[in-house]
């Protein structure tokens, strides 16, 4: 079969090579793979800054954002073939962490975790792919190719949980919410904003193209405005960062309404400085009992929190987040930065809709 491999830390080594079919174990799915997504953590890969190969292997199996169509399903396990899914990406440390131990491995402890197509596992980026039924997420079929946004849907339904059990500390009933950056990750979150009956507001830099139109197709207001203005006018009891730009976090910091939720999805850049009156910043945290909290990855439970929530949106407007789909022959032009920020899909099955 085809795949999508890299060797991590070897700028220029991504290509598409024929490997060896997989062979499902006991307990596993042999599962046809439809589309992969892409996102900055695979250009990270692929340009030899990130992930991790398969141990003693060398090579690693690109992609984990999934959508796949079983092929072979294990008796009694729930799933038939013709079934789309989509699998879970981090798994526990071989001697779990007390978080992983208790299957919270999105919080593992000791950094002893493994996932798929980034680190120690193969990934999904291939014809054909093994899977775990204790890791297998099922798709509704009505979704088709708009499946693939299950792992980053699964990204912001965990951060919108984060939000609510922190919220949960005392009386909570947030009326509006700003995400910051309008790529695939801030518009889920704005998504799943509107469908918990938010006000909602995202911030980004462009003024055209496709992001201020699904902004408003969401029933949201889009802003392109300074971020220090844009606070002062929404005054916003949750922000959702999803950009990881330095001076935006901490405007968003102080920029909250009082018992301000500010969840962090970006991972910002090491190395630049910025000048910031940390004593202001902790006056407006501490006085109003505000809190930040970081998020990251998602396990079993917001895969299917995130199923659920792609199962009533709009198909039409989940579809136009896939602004760019490419064949696997031709993975390798896939890694060119989308000018439309939006969606780029490597599809790996023919006649994926």
């Amino acid at each position: 079969m085809r795949a999508l491999t890299v060797r991590p830390g070897r700028p220029g080594s991504l290509g598409v090579e024929e490997v060896a079919d997989p062979e499902p174990a006991a307990g596993e799915l042999l599962v046809r793979g439809v589309a992969l997504g892409l996102c900055g953590t695979d250009r990270e890969i692929a340009s030899g800054e990130y992930g991790r190969a398969v141990p003693d292997r060398g090579r690693l199996i690109l992609g984990h954002e999934s959508l796949g169509r079983v092929a072979e399903a294990p008796h009694g396990s729930g799933f038939t073939p013709g079934d789309l899914v989509a699998g879970v990406v981090r798994r526990p440390d071989p001697e779990p962490c007390g978080a992983c131990a208790h299957g919270e491995f999105d919080m593992c402890r000791n950094g002893r975790y493994r996932e798929r197509g980034i680190r120690e596992l193969d990934g999904y980026g291939a014809e054909l792919w093994c899977l775990e039924t204790d890791y297998a997420v099922r798709v509704d079929a009505a979704l088709g190719l708009a499946g693939v946004l299950m792992e980053p849907a699964s990204v912001v339904a965990k951060a919108w949980e984060q939000i609510e059990k922190v919220g949960a500390r005392a009386w909570f009933e947030p009326r509006r919410a700003l995400v910051t950056g309008a790529g695939p990750i801030g518009l889920l979150a704005a998504l799943l904003g509107r469908q918990r009956g938010l006000d909602v507001h995202v911030l980004d830099r462009v003024t055209d193209g496709p992001k201020p139109d699904l902004v408003r197709a969401l029933g949201a207001t889009y802003h392109s405005d300074g971020a220090g203005d844009v606070l002062t006018a929404v005054r916003p009891d949750v922000v959702v960062e999803a950009t990881g730009a330095a001076a935006l976090v901490c405007e968003a910091v102080r920029g909250t309404a009082a018992y301000g939720i500010v969840c962090l999805t970006g991972v910002s850049a090491a190395g630049r400085r910025l000048t910031v009156d940390a004593g202001a910043v902790n006056r407006a945290i501490v006085l109003e009992n505000d809190v930040v909290v970081g998020s990251v990855n998602a396990n079993l439970r917001h895969f299917r929190q995130a199923a659920d929530a792609l199962a009533r949106a709009d198909r039409e407007w989940l579809h136009r987040l896939l602004t760019r789909r490419v064949p696997l022959e031709r993975a390798a032009s896939a890694f060119e930065r989308n000018a439309e920020g939006i969606k780029t899909v490597i599809t790996l099955e023919g006649g994926a809709r």
